[in-house]
């Protein structure tokens, strides 16, 4: 009877080219019962625009189906029925959008369906605009603003509530009637299986976790490519989901079965063990720092503890692989993506004033991107990534910030 539909997206204009990055539809019936729901996370492969907002992460968005995968799927859900939702003008416009960048006319239009916002005015005249307050005068439970599967179930409840008030037949019995008459275009639905958002404090596996559990090599590993892409991913002393990908890749690509893996990560454990012994002195931050990077490549404190033993007593020879040495310079050329708290402006200033050259856009000469998610999917990351060019967090370029003001120890 109604398909009562919420959507996440990276902005608020279609025409800034904003997208959808999650979609949900909850069914009513005629009695404003609830009767299913579908919800999944679309990848819209550009920057998630106010992630502090609807709090999707790239990391969530870049694993799952474009909306062309879910396009057939939505449809199905939307055919036959009465589109609702609270803004329905907003959802509407986005939707139809998303159909026609794929060349597709669907006959999604806020005229031909409901828009619970519009009628609060009428059922609940004390109410303001937003869903929450609506809900609240309506007598509903409080839920999880910002996720389209939460919002839409709101809006279900709402419109329940208008039903119920309003009686039967509802005023707007023709709406009823003419979406049953739409003519909605023939889609092939691919099997795609939605992509939800992830539960909190949810862990995802380690990545060594993907690697093949097998015997290691018997003759010497060839790690360089391998511990160089490393070096980039530890830059800012986190592994995003993007550059955990890239690490399993090169290791399947050179055959690195896992125990391969873990020998190269104790090897590059010890090239900082020595690194950190060199003055004599093992500081608490450069204690914390090995524990940290231990606890990101898979290893223990104990395995810490080895190699700072093995380093002071200097039974190992040097290793070759030095992996403190990327530093910012003087007039290194920073680009920044995504949006930040303080306002990226205030950034890009601030690094003009530590002596860097700050850029719009990302080219080969490019030192470094900071993003305000490093898994971002926006069109600086992906040049970036093609270039090779480190991606780091704001923290993280906090933090190269101060190295670069910071004397550089002559050896």
């Amino acid at each position: 009877m109604y398909a009562v539909i919420d959507i996440e997206t990276t902005g608020l204009r279609t025409s800034w080219h904003d997208r959808i990055v999650e979609v949900a539809v909850v069914h009513v019936n005629e009695t404003g019962q609830i009767t299913d729901e579908w919800c999944s996370l679309v990848n819209p492969d550009r920057d998630l625009g106010p992630q502090l907002i609807h709090g999707i992460s790239a990391a969530e968005a870049r694993r799952a189906p474009r909306f062309e995968q879910l396009a057939g799927q939505l449809a199905g859900l939307l055919r036959g029925r009465v589109l609702a939702a609270h803004n329905l003008p907003f959802d509407a416009s986005f939707l139809l959008a998303e159909y026609q960048r794929i060349g597709i006319q669907v006959p999604v239009d806020a005229a031909n369906g409901l828009c619970t916002m519009r009628l609060a005015s009428h059922f609940l005249p004390s109410a303001g605009r937003s869903l929450h307050d609506c809900c609240r005068v309506a007598g509903l439970p409080s839920h999880q603003a910002h996720s389209a599967l939460h919002d839409a179930r709101a809006a279900a409840q709402l419109l329940g509530h208008y039903l119920t008030a309003a009686g039967n037949p509802p005023p707007w019995e023709a709406a009823m009637a003419a979406a049953v008459r739409l003519p909605w275009p023939p889609m092939a639905t691919e099997q795609v299986v939605p992509v939800h958002r992830q539960v909190t404090g949810h862990r995802e596996q380690h990545f060594l976790a993907r690697l093949v559990d097998r015997l290691p090599r018997l003759h010497e590993l060839q790690g360089d490519a391998y511990l160089d892409m490393l070096d980039r991913a530890l830059l800012d002393r986190y592994i995003s989901t993007t550059e955990a990908d890239a690490l399993v890749a090169t290791a399947e690509a050179f055959g690195f079965a896992r125990a391969d893996v873990e020998h190269l990560h104790r090897a590059y454990l010890a090239g900082l063990a020595q690194v950190a012994v060199e003055d004599g002195v093992v500081t608490v931050s450069e204690r914390h720092d090995l524990d940290q990077v231990a606890g990101l490549l898979g290893l223990r404190r104990t395995d810490v503890d080895k190699a700072l033993k093995t380093a002071t007593l200097g039974s190992v020879p040097r290793q070759g692989h030095r992996t403190d040495m990327w530093r910012l310079q003087p007039g290194d050329l920073v680009v920044f993506t995504g949006a930040m708290q303080p306002p990226r402006w205030e950034w890009e200033e601030e690094a003009k004033a530590s002596g860097l050259q700050v850029g719009d856009n990302v080219t080969k000469k490019t030192r470094l991107l900071v993003a305000a998610d490093p898994d971002t999917m926006s069109g600086k990351a992906k040049k970036a990534r093609q270039y090779g060019i480190p991606i780091v967090h704001p923290t993280a370029y906090k933090q190269l910030l101060t190295n670069l003001a910071a004397p550089t120890s002559v050896p």
